[in-house]
C-alpha cells in the first residue's frame, strides 16, 4: 500500500466493534509512536493505553458523546511541558507539536493494522487528569479511541483544493 493509500484509508471512526485489540497490534502501533520525530528528539509525551473496563468508563465520562462508549481502547495522549524543547527566540513550547506528530503516527499505524481511531480534543482535560491520577506536570491533550470498525466503506473526505493550501514561490 502506498503512503497516499494509507492516508486515504485513515478517517475519524465513531463506531467500534466490541472485540479487544490484540496486544501485538498495540505494541506495533506504539513502536511506530516511539519512532515519531520530535524537536531535539526530546519526546515530551506519555501515552496511557486504557483497556480496563472501569478505567475506560472513567475516561469515557470526560467526553459526552454516545459514540465513544463503543471503543474497547482509549489512548490518553499526554504532553510533558517540562521536558519539551522551547525555542530560544520566543520560548515557544513544542510539546503540542511533537505530540501531534506522534498521535498521527499512532492513527496511521492503527489504520495500517486494520483499526480505526479518532482524535478527541473536546474532552474535560481537568477531569481526565484527576481520574487518571496524572502527575502535575502531565497534561492530557487528546483522547484516541481505537478499535475494530464495523464500517466497510471509507467516508468521502472533504478537503480544500490544492491551490487553497499550497503556494509555490
Amino acid at each position: 500500500m502506498s503512503f497516499l493509500d494509507l492516508v486515504n484509508k485513515r478517517y475519524s471512526v465513531r463506531s467500534y466493534e466490541e472485540r479487544q485489540i490484540e496486544k501485538e497490534k498495540i505494541d506495533y502501533i506504539m513502536e511506530c509512536v516511539r519512532m515519531a520525530p520530535s524537536a531535539v528528539n526530546f519526546q515530551p509525551w506519555k501515552f496511557y493505553i486504557v483497556t480496563d473496563k472501569d478505567k475506560l468508563n472513567d475516561i469515557k465520562s470526560t467526553y459526552k458523546r454516545e459514540w465513544i462508549m463503543s471503543a474497547p481502547c482509549i489512548i490518553v495522549a499526554c504532553a510533558k511541558h517540562d521536558e519539551s524543547w522551547h525555542r530560544r527566540s520566543d520560548n515557544k513550547d513544542h510539546a503540542d507539536i511533537d505530540l501531534a506528530i506522534a498521535i498521527e503516527h499512532l492513527c496511521l499505524s492503527a489504520a495500517e493494522q486494520g483499526l480505526g481511531t479518532c482524535w478527541v480534543c473536546n474532552f474535560d482535560a481537568a477531569l481526565c487528569h484527576q481520574l487518571m491520577s496524572l502527575p502535575e506536570d502531565m497534561e492530557p491533550v487528546a483522547l484516541i479511541p481505537m478499535g475494530y470498525t464495523p464500517d466497510t466503506e471509507i467516508p468521502e473526505k472533504k478537503r480544500k483544493d490544492m491551490n487553497e493550501i499550497c503556494v509555490y514561490i
